[in-house]
């Protein structure tokens, strides 16, 4: 499974973009695709409007659940990668990926590139 990213669901679902040609190409090989429950309440933090959400839930299903293990490894994450202020939220977001043996797609890779170290794996 692929885990978005909210960046990456974001900028899916603007027709055209190379994340939304990624996303279709993933769900055209049927490849599943979900996202975290940490990503997807940053994603309905908005703007953005009840058919959109409608429409990444059809697509999404439910959201990966964050918890003890996710949470623990998000500390670990964050200890050891320089507990740098402003990034815990990445820090879970990457957890539940790596907790789950799931890659992550993000349109930010820089932002997660140093959780690689520590078992996370970007989708391509």
């Amino acid at each position: 499974m692929i885990q978005l990213d909210t960046s990456f669901l974001i900028r899916a679902l603007v027709p055209d973009s190379s994340e939304s040609k990624k996303l279709r190409g993933w769900l055209e090989e049927r490849e599943n695709v979900g996202i975290s429950a940490l990503a997807w309440a940053e994603f309905q933090c908005g703007p953005v409007s009840a058919p959109i959400i409608a429409l990444a839930e059809r697509v999404l299903g439910e959201p990966m659940p964050f918890a003890s293990a996710q949470a623990a490894f998000s500390a670990k994450l964050f200890n050891e990668t320089g507990r740098r202020r402003g990034t815990f939220v990445d820090c879970m977001i990457a957890a539940t990926a790596i907790v789950a043996e799931e890659s992550l797609a993000t349109s930010n890779p820089k932002d997660f590139a140093r959780f690689e170290k520590l078992g996370l794996v970007l989708a391509a």
